[in-house]
């Protein structure tokens, strides 16, 4: 009980300053740091223990604490009085705003002969020091939710193959209340880690004003002590619920013993009772989990009479934020540049999409879900498509077209006709058929660039016979040329083809004789 052997060490040195070096009041409390007033009620506990200051020096700390705390209850009956509201007072701090100054008010409003501010804090603080193992009395209700993986994973069973698939287990634990949730996924992922953050909100309820993760790569792209880079994903997530995301910091476990001790809670409460259990898929596991946690959580608290479910109802469930209409839809982030046809390539798809003109090479922001894709320039969003998967496709918009199909910094389709006139004839011939392939010509300039990049670097005749062949077979892409010439497919066209028709003889009959 850390408070308590902090408190008895002060009590042990104010004792040495006022016994042995007989110091003032006024020179031990310069010294100790504690006020002159509390200092006389210490000296006071002192001699009515009626022990002597080697034997008191020596007690051990809870020794020491209950000749205090026997001494307060069997002289004073304030003290008794007092300290039976010290659990209700527990309770009201942690609620926002509500601190021991403001309780000590209330108090003194009850009974104007009750005790002094400093010796009100005095006895509660040796009470909460008692019980603190129990209780943390850090938090504020509705403050902070911490978030971790458990270092010890749980696994399933394929029923065809019977092979054991280990699966992490998530928990969160909100801070005030101690109320817990658990929940097994596949990986630790950025898509799982959202997930399984976002059903920790829904189980609560609601949504505390902090998140403290540690500092895991699918939540924290870089950890630092002072500017930690959070994952954007994981940061739009929070924004999406109205919360923040405050990292552990690296090298500071204190900082994340809070959850630590969750999970060590958590091996016991649910790893144990599963243990002889077998699962065969991640929702079976499930299941079994949250029928221990349930128990867990309406379990009461070790000399205590509230459970932690009880506790979260009493004191953090109107505190929590509310939760938003609709649940988070999972997005990624790319910041890329226009390019020369006014449109971006994101490569997940395979796929581009078109952006205002006057947007030509600036570095656009692409955020893109499931099903749409937008488009932000300087914070302000300049495109919006429908998330389209046709493999090498264009999604434009005429708004988003220069006038006259006339691409501003001079790359039209005038200007890639003149340049395959310069390779071949049968080049320009192919250049044509792709620029008239797309629904806007501008579509097929990169396609075009391409094919035309490729005839610098082969013979022009082999070039002028590939364009020929892709027309032939009416294969008008850049794919095709590129692989015809990667792969020497126009050498088989150009080999002479055998006759490999039989030879007339008397032994060789037609098809008539197998009627």
């Amino acid at each position: 009980m850390p408070k308590i052997r902090i408190l008895m060490e002060k009590i042990r040195e104010i004792l040495r300053l006022c016994l042995e070096q007989k110091m003032s009041l006024r020179s031990a409390s310069k010294v100790s740091g504690v006020s002159k007033t509390t200092i006389g009620e210490y000296l006071a506990e002192f001699k009515r223990s009626g022990l002597t200051y080697n034997e008191i020096i020596n007690l051990s700390d809870d020794l020491l604490y209950s000749q205090f705390e026997n001494s307060n209850c069997a002289s004073n009956k304030k003290y008794e009085e007092l300290s039976g509201c010290f659990p209700n007072y527990e309770k009201d701090l942690k609620r926002s705003g509500v601190t021991l100054y403001r309780l000590w008010e209330e108090y003194k409003g009850r009974q104007s002969d009750g005790f002094s501010y400093s010796r009100f804090c005095h006895h509660y603080m040796m009470w909460a020091g008692k019980h603190e193992v129990y209780m943390h009395m850090e938090y504020k209700g509705g403050e902070k939710m911490f978030v971790d993986f458990a270092g010890k994973k749980q696994h399933i069973v394929d029923k065809h193959t019977g092979e054991i698939i280990e699966v992490e287990v998530f928990v969160a634990i909100l801070a005030s209340s101690q109320l817990t949730y658990v929940e097994a996924c596949k990986s630790q992922e950025k898509e799982e880690w959202v997930r399984v953050n976002e059903n920790a909100l829904q189980y609560f309820g609601g949504v505390p004003r902090a998140i403290v993760p540690d500092n895991l790569k699918s939540g924290i792209t870089k950890a630092c002590k002072y500017e930690p880079i959070i994952n954007e994903t994981f940061r739009d997530f929070a924004m999406h619920y109205g919360t923040v995301i405050l990292p552990a910091r690296p090298y500071k476990p204190k900082d994340k013993s809070f959850v630590e001790s969750a999970v060590n809670i958590v091996y016991q409460r649910v790893y144990a009772p599963l243990r002889n259990c077998t699962f065969f898929s991640i929702e079976e596991l499930n299941d079994g989990i949250w029928r221990e946690l349930e128990q867990h959580n309406n379990t009461p608290f070790q000399k205590r009479d509230s459970t932690r479910r009880e506790l979260f109802e009493e004191i953090e469930r109107q505190e929590l934020l509310p939760l938003p209409l609709t649940r988070y839809e999972m997005k990624e982030f790319l910041i890329i540049k226009v390019q020369f046809n006014y449109h971006v390539y994101l490569k997940s798809d395979r796929q581009y999409y078109s952006v205002p003109y006057i947007h030509v090479g600036k570095m656009v922001k692409v955020t893109y879900t499931y099903y749409m894709v937008d488009i932000y320039f300087n914070n302000e969003r300049v495109a919006l498509h429908r998330r389209e998967k046709t493999v090498s496709g264009y999604t434009t918009k005429k708004e988003h077209m220069p006038p006259g199909h006339q691409f501003i910094s001079g790359w039209d389709t005038g200007r890639f006709l003149r340049w395959s006139e310069r390779t071949g004839e049968t080049t320009h011939v192919f250049i044509q058929r792709l620029l008239e392939s797309k629904e806007h010509p501008e579509q097929a300039f990169k396609a075009c660039m391409g094919v035309l990049n490729l005839s610098k670097k082969y013979d022009k005749q082999i070039f002028e016979w590939v364009c020929k062949n892709a027309i032939e077979l009416n294969c008008i892409s850049y794919r095709f040329i590129d692989n015809s010439l990667k792969n020497k497919t126009y050498m088989l066209d150009q080999e002479p083809v055998e006759d490999t028709r039989l030879p007339e003889h008397i032994n060789v009959r037609g098809r008539e004789h197998y009627k």
